[in-house]
């Protein structure tokens, strides 16, 4: 019976169904009504979802044992053999559950929100190509068929963020994705390259045993500087992570990203392909535990995107941008678990964040469809009234965003900041304090945007008043089952993921170096415990004055957010330009590269390509021909000299 569920036909199934109805959709889309095209692919991810249910409740409740098999050989060397394989443990299963159902409760919604688009088939078709390209990602077990994931998300996210290809502003935010996931893809594939050149293989499990012989290797890059191999490789791997997890400086892609369809926000930006650096780190939690320089950059890193991402979410006026820059600051905030050696919890908050803010994405999106498309929330005011059940799934979502007591991110947001504080490494203690701030921060950002949408007077104009009404049941169904797992998912699964055996297998901490997981284990008495203890903690007085403080100002005295503007419009200015990271790179990457481009253009193409190879053979030839020329007279007596002259030659030759 066990072995019935989890062979390989389920796991195939998991995986192709959703491909399947991609390419059904994709390329019969022009003969299939609407209705047809969206079954089809709703199909497909529905059946993975209850496939993925089945291969986690055998893990969770059976401890059912790990699944690592090749499926076929795809390219074969002297040395090397590179498969396509699965690697079904508790993390794989994890993850499989929380992209199917995101990816399901997208689909669902999408019938709703696209219901009138032109492009309503080609949608469909990209969401579930991007589902399967999540799956194999997230089932490989070796590093090629994660690349192949890698770049596949990358190419449909490229796809749906420029959905809308006629429209400028969309071109603009799917090429600058495109690129600057290039910048982060490079580091990683030099990584990928790093691992096979030293260990000689790319399957998981053959590296991550090789692994501690390597860990006091050291390598020469550059001539008379000695770099360790590990730190070399878990940086480089990393650098991908930043560019995919989207974290600073690679980060810049992610808020434009919001020009793409909403559904899209919540499948790409809140739930899976963000988070898929966070997997690939803690996947690589056996290499990542070899490098304490490693896991120190990776810190800062996260650090830095936690608490300086969140505060320009405190400037946005774009209801979807709000909730993008959230998405940035977690990631930083999952970002510093990983590098902290915690990441049981990173993976923890990956999961619980995936709900509430794929939740709080959809829920953005409903409130777009009742405003007629209108996403300023300086428009919008007192909607609770005209849309209820959007407005209690946002304030569950909001909740759990700020780290309520007893909500899903209460639990694994304050894991994390717990975590960071009981850690040794040096980078730490300042990433305490980034971690800490953005509680205030996030409750903010996250209450200014719940009360200028949902409260107060009404600033929309009279004829979107008038329309004003709930969204239909395809939209709101999906934010009510989302709601579900923001509330409860986090108390459910605490303790097995943290504090029990489920990761085992899956993840590798080194508890004497790192022992802040193991600390907080210690201190860890259930739910029920965490959270009366919460309630004396730091981060909830601050998520309390971060709540006080918003509704103080946009709810008591709402003329005073303008004048704190006018007194700090410099600042106002720095966070609304970005820090200027966007100017940076439009100066260093966008116009560097095209005048590097038009130096090798001058130098390559025109001075060595024509002027040497092309126009020079040319001349050259010209030449050649115009002295050959003269000596073709047509005269019988030149060519008889000629003979005679030769033959004179060769003889002399001879005969010396």
């Amino acid at each position: 019976m066990f072995e019935t569920y989890t062979n390989l036909q389920v796991y195939l199934a998991i995986v192709l169904a959703p491909l399947i109805g991609s390419v059904l959709t994709g390329i019969f889309g022009t003969y299939m009504s609407k209705r047809m095209a969206h079954t089809i692919t709703i199909s497909g991810v529905a059946l993975s979802f209850l496939l993925s249910l089945v291969v986690f409740n055998y893990h969770i409740l059976h401890e059912m044992p790990d699944y690592n098999q090749n499926i076929y050989t795809w390219l074969k060397t002297e040395n090397l053999t590179f498969s396509i394989g699965f690697l079904i443990d508790s993390l794989t299963a994890m993850m499989l559950v929380v992209v199917s159902f995101v990816s399901l409760m997208v689909h669902i919604y999408t019938i709703g929100y696209m219901a009138d688009d032109n492009g309503y088939k080609r949608f469909f078709s990209y969401i579930s190509l991007f589902t399967f390209s999540m799956f194999m990602l997230v089932m490989s077990n070796n590093f090629m068929q994660l690349f192949f994931g890698w770049e596949a998300v990358g190419l449909v996210s490229y796809l749906l963020i420029g959905f809308y290809y006629k429209k400028e502003s969309a071109i603009f935010a799917n090429l600058k994705a495109f690129l600057v996931n290039r910048v982060g893809d490079f580091g990683f594939i030099l990584g990928i390259a790093a691992v096979l050149m030293y260990f000689n293989s790319l399957d998981y499990v053959e590296v991550f045993k090789q692994a501690p012989q390597f860990k006091d290797a050291m390598i020469e890059i550059m001539p008379g500087e000695q770099w360790s191999l590990m730190t070399v490789i878990c940086i480089l791997l990393f650098i991908g992570a930043m560019g995919k997890s989207a974290q600073a400086p690679l980060h810049v892609w992610l808020p434009d990203s919001m020009e793409g369809p909403t559904p899209i926000s919540a499948l790409i930006h809140a739930a899976t392909m963000v988070t898929a650096g966070i997997f690939m780190v803690s996947r690589m939690s056996p290499l990542y535990e070899l490098s304490d320089t490693a896991l120190s950059f990776i810190i800062y890193v996260g650090a830095f995107t936690a608490f300086f991402m969140g505060l320009l979410g405190i400037i946005q006026n774009d209801i979807k941008r709000v909730v993008a820059y959230s998405t940035l600051s977690q990631l930083g905030y999952m970002t510093v678990a990983l590098g902290v050696s915690s990441y049981s919890i990173a993976v923890f908050h990956l999961m619980t964040h995936a709900f509430f803010k794929a939740l709080l994405f959809l829920a953005a999106g409903s409130v777009i469809i009742g405003m007629h498309h209108v996403q300023d929330i300086r428009q919008m005011g007192n909607l609770k009234k005209y849309m209820p059940i959007t407005y209690i799934t946002s304030l569950i979502g909001t909740l759990a965003l700020i780290g309520f007591p007893g909500l899903s991110g209460f639990f694994s947001k304050d894991s994390i900041i717990e975590a960071v504080h009981y850690s040794t490494l040096p980078a730490a203690e300042i990433a305490y304090y980034a971690v800490l701030s953005g509680v205030f921060i996030t409750a903010f950002y996250s209450i200014r945007l719940f009360i200028l949408v949902f409260h107060g007077k009404e600033r929309m104009d009279e004829h979107t008043k008038h329309h004003l009404k709930e969204s239909p049941w395809v939209v709101t169904l999906p934010l009510i089952l989302l709601a579900i797992p923001s509330i409860a998912i986090g108390w459910m699964t605490i303790e097995p993921m943290l504090y029990g055996d489920y990761f085992k297998s899956a993840i590798t901490i080194n508890s004497v170096a790192h022992p802040s997981l193991s600390i907080l284990s210690e201190s860890f008495h259930g739910g029920l415990a965490m959270i009366t203890h919460g309630l004396q903690t730091l981060p909830f007085w601050l998520m309390v004055a971060g709540v006080t403080s918003a509704w103080f100002l946009y709810v008591i005295q709402p003329e005073l957010p303008g004048k704190i503007k006018a007194m700090f419009l410099p600042i106002y200015k720095l966070l609304e330009n970005n820090y200027g990271f966007d100017q940076f790179n439009q100066w260093f990457f966008a116009a560097g590269s095209r005048k590097l481009g038009g130096f090798l253009s001058s130098i390559g193409d025109a001075l060595l390509i024509d002027g040497l190879v092309v126009n020079g053979s040319a001349k050259t030839v010209a030449w050649f021909a115009s002295v050959i020329r003269k000596v073709q007279t047509g005269y019988l007596y030149h060519y008889a000299f000629t003979m005679l002259f030769g033959l004179i030659v060769l003889l002399i030759y001879v005969l010396n």
